[in-house]
């Protein structure tokens, strides 16, 4: 609202002016007050004022004023506070216009708001500080803040009152722009003493009615001047403290007091101590004076403390008093324990009471404390014996038992007889030497392992593991394969075992067939001397593997016979056709046999029994079912994996043998087939006769030769010897007969120094046998042992090691000087011997001859390995034993040894053993000066204030002297200056201190700093100094005011300055120095205006600009600055500040009038919005001109000076633009340009002018035949370009019809998707295609509508399979056509005519010849269906030729037909008739011959089946006879049957094996387990025969060898 205030603004009216009304009103008025009678004063009725819509218009938010158009008075809104809203400025006016429409009229209107006094005068801050010095001189000026009013006129500020007067006064004047500065003036000095604070109030009053005033508190500080020394409250103060106190233990407190204030009175504390070791012992905390240990404090080595501690101020005055304090001796020294002799190593067979250590045991404390008493820890083999008074003996208690524990930690612990009791240990270590005394011992008792058969010579199949007790080479195992035989054979031909690992290793392939376990025994022997060894039995396993494919004995397979069993046509659903047997010589699971049916000409009629073999019907036979049925078997053991054979069955199902025949022939009347057929018959009968005759004879000869075999072996004592086939030999590498690998192994008795390697073995699977055993003999044998070394590390570390005990404490050689140590001797204590020597002699020096002073010969000192004795690590003397003196081992340095302390001495042993001797030797160390006098600190500072008093003390630090006696320290010199002069002064316990009297005022101005030299002297020859610089630094008192440098500033700065921007810089001086001449700068203006947008850095006096200057609202800025040191002077200046103006304001754009939307048909030139548009810059920098964006239905026209009309100026489209976003843009003509804008959101409403229209011009869609109803086909889409309801399409299917039925039976659309659904399924074959018309129409009022034409394709779809039109199918008809043999290749016998409904590649025809009795005489054309002859017919081909042709098609998936085209080759018809109808004229006669044949090999047949029954029934006889047996005492004599064998290792059984078994009841409850064979000789089956006995037997048998292992003998039966 200022800115109304300020600016008068013109507007020019759209109508008329008719004039401007002016109102005074007084400020504060409440809300709804009367400004005046606005209709009236403007002439105008009420009415008007509300058809006209009369309000106000105003540029701003806040609204002060409201019209009130029924009483057309204009009224208070809100309440107006004029300096809220003109402040200082005045006249304060409000001024806004009145607007009327229809038509539209302009009316200005000015409130004037006068002041009332409502504002007392305010100060910024209700309390000021002022903090000065009490040295500050009369006539010091202090610049007060200024009250501020924001009353005008008569109301504003008056005048300034100050109370009390006594040391200031008021002084009030005017600066050159009239502006009032209010100071106060020092009238009288200042005294601290007397009064250390002052309060004053300062009083402003305006000149209103009532009188108003406001007051503000000025506090002054009276700032102090160091003037006062500290002094302590005691001179010595005393404290007793416990030694081995821990750090930051309270010692005591002292305590020095100031009469000066703040950091003048501010007290710090220190310790001046530099000849002692007070500073690593003691600190103090230099606030509080509490003085606290920094360090360890020991009574043995200082039992009191002498601190000096010092007191100062910073103003450089100090004070000093003296600490003494008492340490309290407590027992704190642990026993100590030296070694005097020692053993590493000692032999596990050591005697009893063995000396294996000495030791000395010392504690420096004495009585109680220093008595001592020592044990070692229990449950081991040794003792600890007391020697004498400090000396101990640890020697053997019990046997030593190196397996038990090869190492003893042995502790020696101390302690002492003090409260609390102290104590301290040693750890000795000590190794046992190993004895051969322990034979190795095996993991196991006895071991057993299992292995597959078939398995890789030098398998690795597991590891026995034995461990010695002993050590290193006793502890050295070496494995031993002991010798044994299994079945008269070597155990080594079967294993070897690695005499380092342990790894056994299989020589050979074993087979489970032959040999199923074995044992033997390993001795496991160490490398001791005499060696000790153990052994252990092993138990191999041999497993089994499924390496033999079940032999089929049943049905005997043949080459020649098609027939092997008959099945009567009346056999009922599961009779037994036939059995299939077969047998397995594996074992376990691996032999159990499955059958499984493979394959069958009908799997509908027979199946096998999965467990038996039996082969039975599963249904009844029928006439229908093919007379030959050929059934294939295979047999499946249960190994992994599993092993088969395959046998093949062939079955003629036929009620008689005739039946047989006649179905197995062509043409059953021809007579030379007779006659082949009659010469059959009579071959087969001979040859069954000739079968079972030779049976019989063969059947007779085995039982007899069996029976003279049995009686020589039942009463013969002979052994069986065993026959090894020459013939056989293992081909595939998995037999047993080691002929690959042949091993003899010799080993002698270093043999154990070397490993027998074996190579890798083929299979990397090993049968670990030992738990712990991880690796297999690969991996073992690429590792190296560690026994294998001939020199063991081992062996060096155990020799190596020595006694390990806890490190001594660190001790200095000042405690040897200061103690005596009492060494008793284990024998006889001779005497001891003393020398004095200087110090720093050169290394190698001579102290003395100790054999000649000891009293005997050099040779005893070499003997007895004479040594010195020393409980420190520090060693300065060295004992020469070839020529028995002591010499100088390290330079000695007397002060670095025993600094102060005399007399210095060194106290050592020397020891000698054999026997064990100990002589003191005592060697004092003289002082030389070699040490000159040295201060600490090479330099002192001191801050001593100009101020300080004549005779204040100043303590210094004190030299030292490292020397002792006439070469110590003896007096100070101070250098010549007229300030201070040096006293030293005696304290009671005779120490000095060293003091600096200041014994003339110092003055900063005249010298600043002072530097003097001390210097130390000693009384040694030469005498030695050393010298110390002091600094004295003499400190400012703050006695001058700042002074600037100019008492006015001037400067300009634009408008649009930015934040941060320096102003100006004012600058002011100090002539006092430190913090009196640190001066800080603030701006003392109390206007809140200059605060908030100027502010100054207080450092460097830089003027900075805090906010944003704005030249329409101030263009001048009065400033005041204040300058201030910490001493409370001041002194101010004022700066001008002139505000540049520049053109920084935008033009302001206000909508008068607005229309959001408008009709798409609205007329050109209506008008859309008024604008009014404001810029409050001048001249060029106000004039505006404004645009609007281009290429819109729109313009801009300007109808008076600051108003324009937004009007249309073309048709409007909704659908080309729907909505328009109109910017206007306003820029004035000022250099830069500025320039805003606005933007208008307008919306074109729609109207119903769009039909909807299709996305394509017509349509055409595919669907495949045999659709089903309701299916999907496609979809329509129309869309309308109008908006809302206008644009909302349905969708309706024109009425037509398709072929005289209404297309709506066809297909659907629905109204609001446009998807087209197939009412019904069609057909290709009946309907292709098919149009309709769909038609889209709008929503809007009244509707529009387009239409569109669909065409709906049918596709095909292959579901028709070829028609065979040509040769028709009859069902009497056997001939259709005929070829005379005279016809040649090419030959067109007929032609196969199909079609097939369907369309394209679906009715594309194939033809191929499916059966045919000889392919190789006709072919059929794949594109025409031709058939032709593809060679020349002769006189062999038959007469009757079926061909079967199929037809098929293209289609996915294709669909077929199928034709049988019977063809006969003949040159006439009436051949063909005789062809099917001549018979011979003895068709009789053959009909007899061939039933007689028949029935006699029937009945021979018949004779040989039931001999074979009688033979199977005594078997069966027998077998039931050794049930009896079994569970009798009687022998059971084994039979052997003589005709089965098999030469190629396909078999079930060799001919090396022959069983015969006998099972009880409770057999099938257990396995029938087979021993070995008694021959080595293994037959390798060859995995991919799967041959049948029948085809065997053509080959040659091994029955006819001579020498046959059948005949040797019998072979033991085991179960």
């Amino acid at each position: 609202m200022t800115r109304q205030a300020l600016l008068f603004i013109s507007l020019l009216f759209i109508g008329s002016v008719h004039g401007q009304i002016s109102y005074t009103i007084p400020e504060e008025m409440t809300k709804g007050s009367l400004v005046g009678n606005i209709a009236h004063d403007l002439g105008l009725q009420p009415k008007r004022l509300s058809s006209g819509k009369a309000r106000i218009y105003s540029r701003d938010n806040d609204e002060f004023i409201e019209l009130n158009r029924e009483r057309g008075v204009l009224l208070v809104k809100e309440r107006i506070d004029r300096e809220a809203l003109c402040r200082r400025t005045t006249p304060c006016a409000l001024h806004f216009q009145i607007i009327l429409e229809n038509p539209m009229e302009f009316y200005s209107v000015t409130v004037q708001i006068t002041d009332i006094n409502d504002n007392a005068p305010t100060f910024e801050k209700s309390e000021m500080k002022f903090k000065i010095s009490e040295s500050a001189t009369l006539g010091a000026i202090f610049v007060l803040k200024r009250a501020v009013d924001l009353d005008v006129g008569t109301n504003d500020l008056q005048r300034y009152e100050l109370k009390p007067t006594d040391n200031f006064a008021l002084k009030l004047q005017n600066d050159a722009d009239g502006n009032e500065v209010v100071e106060m003036v020092l009238q009288k000095p200042l005294d601290r003493e007397k009064e250390e604070q002052i309060s004053l109030v300062l009083t402003a009053v305006d000149g209103g009615e009532p009188q108003m005033s406001g007051t503000m508190l000025i506090v002054i500080i009276v700032l102090d001047v160091n003037d006062n020394a500290p002094v302590f409250t005691q001179p010595i103060y005393k404290a007793t403290v416990t030694e081995n106190s821990p750090k930051g233990t309270i010692v005591s407190t002292v305590e020095a007091s100031d009469a000066d204030q703040g950091s003048n009175g501010k007290i710090k504390y220190s310790i001046t101590n530099t000849l002692d070791d007070v500073l690593n012992v003691f600190e103090v905390n230099e606030d509080n004076g509490q003085v606290t240990l920094s360090g360890n404090m020991d009574f043995e080595e200082s039992q009191n403390y002498r601190i000096n501690l010092l007191a100062s101020d910073d103003g450089g005055l100090t004070h000093s008093c003296k600490l003494i304090v008492d340490v309290t001796d407590v027992n704190d020294n642990e026993p100590e324990i030296n070694i005097m002799s020692k053993s590493n190593v000692i032999s596990e067979n050591a005697k009893l009471n063995t000396v294996v250590t000495m030791i000395n045991i010392e504690d420096r404390d004495s009585g109680e404390n220093g008595d001592v008493k020592c044990f070692i820890s229990d449950n081991i083999p040794f003792i600890l014996k007391s020697a004498s008074d400090n000396f101990y003996s640890l020697v053997t208690d019990s046997d030593l038992d190196r397996e038990r524990s090869s190492e003893y930690n042995i502790t020696v612990s101390c302690s002492d007889e003090g409260v609390p009791s102290l104590s301290s240990s040693v750890t000795l270590t000590l190794q046992i030497s190993d004895v051969n005394d322990n034979a190795p011992v095996f993991e196991r008792s006895s071991y057993e392992a299992y292995i597959v058969e078939n398995n890789t010579p030098g398998l690795s199949i597991f590891t026995v593991k034995a461990r010695d007790a002993d050590w290193n080479q006793n502890a050295r195992v070496s494995y031993i394969l002991e010798d044994s035989s299994v079945n008269g054979v070597p155990v080594s031909s079967y294993v070897s075992v690695s005499a380092d690992s342990g790894v056994i290793h299989a020589v050979r392939s074993f087979d489970y067939e032959q040999i199923k376990d074995f044992h033997f025994r390993v001795r496991a022997q160490d490398g001791g001397s005499p060696p000790l060894s153990s052994n252990v039995s092993v138990k191999i396993v041999i497993q089994d593997q499924n390496d033999n494919p079940p032999q089929v004995l049943y049905p005997v397979q043949t080459g020649g016979s098609l027939v092997a069993e008959m099945v009567p046509r009346s056999a009922d659903v599961g009779y037994l056709v036939t059995k299939v047997v077969a047998v397995d010589v594996d074992s376990g699971q691996n032999a159990w046999l499955s059958y499984k049916l493979q394959k069958a000409t009908d799997r509908a009629l027979f199946e096998v029994g999965s467990q038996n073999g039996e082969i039975r019907s599963i249904r009844q036979v029928s006439d229908k079912d093919a007379v030959k049925q050929r059934l294939t078997v295979i047999v499946e053991d249960n190994g992994q994996p599993s092993r088969s054979a395959t046998v093949i069955v062939n079955v003629v199902v036929a009620d008689s043998f005739p039946e047989v025949l006649s179905e197995f022939t062509d043409f059953p009347h021809d007579k030379e087939y007779n006659d082949n057929l009659t010469f059959y018959l009579v071959l087969a009968l001979a040859v069954v006769s000739f079968l079972f005759i030779t049976s019989l004879v063969v059947i007779i000869s085995v039982k007899i030769y069996r029976w003279r075999q049995s009686r020589i072996l039942y009463h013969s004592s002979l052994p069986v010897i065993p026959y090894y086939p020459p013939r056989y030999s293992d081909t595939l590498g998995t037999g047993t007969l080691p002929h690959v690998y042949n091993y003899e192994v010799c080993r002698t008795t270093d043999s154990r120094k070397s490993d027998c390697k074996f190579g890798r073995a083929a299979s990397q699977n090993v049968l670990i046998v030992d738990p712990s055993s991880t690796g297999t003999m690969q991996r073992i044998q690429s590792e190296k042992s560690i026994l294998d070394e001939p020199d063991s590390p081992l062996e060096d570390k155990e020799l190596q090691r020595g006694f390990s005990f806890m490190d001594m404490p660190d001790r200095t050689m000042r405690r040897q000087v200061l103690l005596f140590i009492s060494v008793m001797f284990l024998t006889s204590v001779v005497g001891q011997v003393t020398y004095s020597i200087p110090e720093e002699m050169g290394k190698g020096s001579v102290i003395g001859n100790i054999a000649q002073d000891l009293g005997f010969d050099r040779k005893r000192l070499l003997l007895g390995k004479a040594r010195i004795f020393t409980g420190d690590s520090a060693e300065y003397i060295e004992l020469n034993r070839e020529r028995g003196v002591l010499l100088i081992k390290e330079k000695i340095d007397r002060e670095k040894l025993c600094g102060q302390t005399t007399p210095c001495a060194l106290h050592f042993q020397v020891i000698l053993e054999h026997p064990m001797e100990l002589y003191s030797v005592v060697v004092e160390i003289t002082d030389i000066n070699d040490n000159v006098p040295i201060f600490e600190k090479s330099e002192m500072n001191f801050k001593i204030s100009e101020s300080a008093v004549v005779g204040a003390r100043f303590l210094l630090e004190r030299a030292m002297d490292a020397d002792v006696g006439i070469n110590g320290l003896q007096g100070y010199f101070l250098s010549k200056t007229e300030n201070f002069v040096l006293k030293i002064k005696d304290q009671p316990d005779g120490e000095s201190i060293v003091e600096m009297v200041l014994q003339k005022s110092l003055d900063r101005e005249q010298q600043e700093d002072i530097y003097l030299v001390l210097t130390a002297v000693d009384g040694g020859e030469p005498s030695l100094t050393g010298t110390a610089q002091i600094h004295v630094r003499v400190l400012d008192v703050n006695d001058n005011a700042p002074i600037f440098t100019k008492s006015a500033y001037k400067a300009t700065v634009p408008e649009d300055s930015a934040k941060g921007t320096i102003i100006t810089t004012v600058s002011a001086s100090d002539s006092d120095k430190g913090s009196n001449s640190k001066i800080t700068y603030s701006i003392s203006n109390t206007v809140a205006e200059v605060r908030d947008v100027f502010e100054m850095n207080k450092l460097n006096g830089n003027l900075i600009l805090k906010n944003s200057l704005d030249f329409e609202k101030a263009r001048l800025y009065q400033i005041h600055v204040q300058a201030s040191d910490e001493g409370g002077l001041t002194d101010s200046c004022k700066i001008t500040v002139e505000v540049l103006d520049i053109n920084d304001n935008k033009a302001v754009i206000n909508i008068m009038s607005q229309s959001n939307v408008i009709p798409e048909n609205s007329k050109p030139a209506t008008v859309v919005t008024m604008v009014n548009v404001q810029d409050i810059d001048s001249e060029e920098n106000g004039k505006v001109n404004c645009i609007i964006n281009e290429h819109i239905p729109f313009t801009l026209k300007q109808t008076s000076n600051h108003f324009y009309n937004l009007v249309t100026d073309s048709d409007l489209d909704r659908e080309r633009s729907s909505e328009y976003n109109i910017t206007v843009s306003c820029s004035d003509e000022g250099v830069p340009s500025l320039s805003s804008s606005v933007t208008l959101t307008l919306q074109i409403s729609d109207v119903n002018d769009n039909a909807p229209v299709f996305e394509r011009s017509s349509y055409e869609a595919y669907i495949v035949e045999n659709n089903t109803p309701g299916l999907s086909i496609f979809t329509v889409k129309a869309r309308d370009a109008d908006w809302n309801q206008n644009a909302r399409v349905s969708y309706i299917l024109e009425d037509s019809s398709v072929n005289g039925v209404p297309v709506s039976s066809y297909v659907s659309v629905s109204a609001d998707s446009g998807v087209i659904h197939a009412v019904r399924s069609f057909d290709y074959e009946q309907i292709k295609d098919f149009h309709f018309r769909v038609r889209a129409q709008d929503g809007g009022s009244p509707p529009l509508s387009s239409n569109v034409s669909v065409k709906i394709v049918i596709q095909d779809q292959n579901d028709n399979p070829p028609q065979v039109l040509y040769p028709v199918q009859t069902g009497g008809s056997l001939v259709a056509e005929m070829v005379p043999r005279s016809a040649d290749v090419g030959y067109l016998v007929t032609k196969v005519v199909a079609v097939d409904v369907d369309s394209g590649q679906n009715a594309w025809l194939s033809y191929k010849l499916q059966k045919a009795t000889d392919r190789a005489l006709f072919e059929v054309g794949s594109q025409n269906g031709e058939i032709r002859s593809i060679r020349q017919v002769s006189d062999k081909d038959a007469v009757k030729q079926r061909l079967t042709v199929i037809v098929e098609d293209n289609g996915q998936p294709s669909r077929s037909a199928t034709v049988i085209v019977n063809v006969v080759v003949a040159d006439s018809f009436p051949e063909v008739l005789s062809e099917f109808t001549d018979f011979p004229h003895d068709k009789e006669y053959n009909d007899n011959l061939t039933f007689y044949l028949v029935l006699a090999l029937a009945v021979v047949s018949f004779l040989f089946i039931t001999s074979l029954v009688v033979i199977i029934s005594v078997k069966i006889y027998r077998w039931r006879q050794s049930r009896i047996l079994y569970h009798s005492s009687l022998p059971v004599i084994p039979y052997y049957p003589p005709r089965y064998s098999d030469t190629l290792g396909t078999g079930t059984l060799p001919h090396v094996y022959n069983y015969e078994v006998c099972r009880t009841t409770d057999s099938r409850k257990s396995d029938c387990k087979f021993g070995r064979a008694a021959s080595q000789n293994v037959l390798i089956m060859d995995p991919s025969s799967t041959g049948t006995m029948q085809r065997i037997q053509s080959e040659k048998n091994i029955l006819d060898e001579p020498d046959s292992p059948l005949e040797v003998g019998p072979v033991k039966l085991h179960k």
